[in-house]
């Protein structure tokens, strides 16, 4: 299966998620995504991440914010 239809599939899942938990609206949550080192990564082939599942992808990106906004990786 090709890379962007993965990606197309998953991706909905993914900002329907940040909607849902950061009160915010789905542009504003593309922004977000696309703006953190992890939705970098989702974008990059390379990387592989793509191929992992919605809540993976998700959770990955919730660390990073956590992170980001102070909290301890642990």
């Amino acid at each position: 299966m090709a890379h962007g239809t993965i990606r197309a599939a998953t991706l909905p899942i993914i900002i329907n998620l940040i909607t849902e938990s950061y009160g915010i609206n789905d542009n504003e949550a593309l922004k977000m995504f696309y703006e953190s080192h992890i939705g970098l990564c989702y974008a990059d082939d390379d990387s592989g991440l793509y191929g992992q599942s919605a809540l993976y992808v998700f959770s990955l990106f919730q660390e990073e914010q956590h992170i980001n906004s102070g909290g301890s990786p642990f």
